[in-house]
């Protein structure tokens, strides 16, 4: 830590020297990444990155300037920062005054740090698989999948101040593939890691032993077109409700016409009452940030109380554009919790095992989900990767891929029957571009009446 903001009181002082007006933002990935393919190790690779971005500051006018750099290569990051003065300098000024960012304190921020996560070797991501997977593959069914892990160190340093800001997280998300080469339907169980002891490979297999026996035994069908009481897993409610609180209640898109949320939509039932929902950077989990890269202190943040939607989220730059407060979310990420509901229903068996006075759909991920219709909150995405079809009778068949063409209100609104009591950390983070850690906490399960379906499969 300490080498780290020596770097950027070093930076911060040339930046002074040359007579600049600048945020020096300094960003370090370890990542570590085996890859699974055809019951085989295909990759297992790692990288070192540092990242600076410099930006400059000019009245109305700004510029940044990012760079991929050697902490120890003074004179190629001092080279950065000028040429991110030059930028500003020759920028179109914006329509308003940018605000500075000012660190009145330092913080530093380790809570979601664990240096037994850091320091996973592969050995020990090749036997977390090798757990998961334990006497599931055969000759037709094949393993794939991914384990990765790493830290990242995000530390931010001003002139406009002598405080600084720095904060360290580790993060894994694992995902176990099992295949069927003659049938070509696929299944998968996913887990997310904040810390080590989060880590649990019996469960990944629980799941996976489960899905795969129906998918080998049970008959698959394809779908009337028609509205389906529906049961979303983790990873489809974590998807579209970090779209639907994040996007929908940015400030900045309410303005500029993005959003499905409205002036007017504030103080009014926009979910179902059942559905609570708020960004909590004290949940070390969800990888909240103390502090805004502007240095205001975060709190839990309501968005979504009993399904009255509660406030937008403003950041600094729409609220210069606006006129706006600044709510504390110029950050990386969002940190979403979604509260619990009543229903015992902690896994897949649980489910299946539920009396059902109708069929029951249940769809565990969104394939390649899209917003077809901001400002009508409408998304578009296809099941994938173990839906099952529970029927009222007790047995199971196996749904060929169906499309959902929903908007939020769907999902979240008054077709809301239940939400399990229990709740899982679902890791959203893209795996393309510098690492950010993102997490959202949600119901196991969430289960709605009335979900269309538009189109359905013929076959696998």
């Amino acid at each position: 830590m300490n080498t780290v903001l020596d770097l950027l009181k070093t930076l911060r002082a040339c930046a002074l020297e040359e007579g600049l007006v600048m945020a020096i933002e300094y960003h370090e990935e370890d990542s570590y990444l085996t890859r699974f393919a055809n019951s085989a190790i295909s990759l297992n690779t790692s990288e070192h990155l540092v990242r600076l971005k410099f930006t400059a500051f000019d009245g109305y006018r700004r510029a940044e300037y990012g760079m991929i750099t050697d902490p120890k290569d003074l004179q190629a990051m001092r080279e950065g920062l000028r040429t991110a003065g030059r930028m500003a300098r020759v920028a179109e000024p914006l329509s308003f005054e940018p605000t500075l960012p000012y660190y009145m304190k330092d913080v530093v921020d380790e809570r979601a740090y664990d240096p037994a996560l850091a320091g996973l070797t592969s050995d020990e991501r090749l036997a977390f698989f090798n757990t998961a997977a334990a006497g599931l593959e055969t000759e037709d069914i094949k393993l794939s999948g991914i384990f990765s892990n790493g830290t990242t160190t995000v530390a931010q340093i001003c002139t406009t101040g002598e405080g600084i800001q720095y904060f360290r997280v580790t993060d894994a998300k694992i995902t176990v593939v099992l295949s069927s080469e003659s049938q070509k339907w696929e299944v998968n169980a996913e887990q997310s890691a904040q810390k080590k002891s989060d880590l649990d490979a019996a469960a990944l297999h629980r799941e996976l032993a489960f899905l795969a026996r129906h998918y080998q035994e049970d008959e698959p069908v394809q779908l009337p077109l028609g509205k389906y009481r529906v049961v979303f897993g983790p990873a489809a409610t974590a998807e579209v409700m970090e779209i639907a609180a994040g996007y929908g209640s940015s400030g900045g898109a309410m303005r500029r016409g993005y959003s499905y949320l409205k002036e007017e939509d504030l103080g009014r039932r926009v979910f179902s009452p059942l559905v609570s929902v708020s960004d909590d950077p004290g949940i070390p989990a969800l990888y909240g940030r103390t502090a805004d890269r502007y240095g205001r202190d975060r709190a839990e943040f309501p968005v979504f109380k009993e399904g009255v939607f509660q406030a937008f989220t403003w950041e600094q730059d729409d609220a210069d554009e606006f006129g706006r407060t600044p709510t504390g979310h110029d950050v990386d990420q969002y940190s979403f919790t979604v509260n619990p509901g009543s229903m015992d229903c902690a896994d897949l068996e649980a489910l299946a095992a539920l009396p059902r006075d109708e069929d029951v759909l249940y769809i565990p991920y969104i394939h390649y989900m899209n917003i077809v219709n901001p400002s009508k909150g409408l998304v578009t995405g296809s099941s994938r990767f173990g839906a099952l079809l529970l029927r009222k009778d007790g047995s199971v068949n196996i749904p060929y891929n169906v499309r959902l063409t929903q908007a939020f209100a769907d999902f979240f609104g008054d077709g809301v029957r239940w939400l399990s009591k229990q709740q899982v950390v679902y890791n959203t983070s893209s795996t393309y571009g510098r690492r950010n850690p993102v997490a959202l906490r949600v119901p196991r399960f969430l289960c709605v009446d009335g979900i269309e379906i538009s189109h359905s499969n013929a076959s696998y």
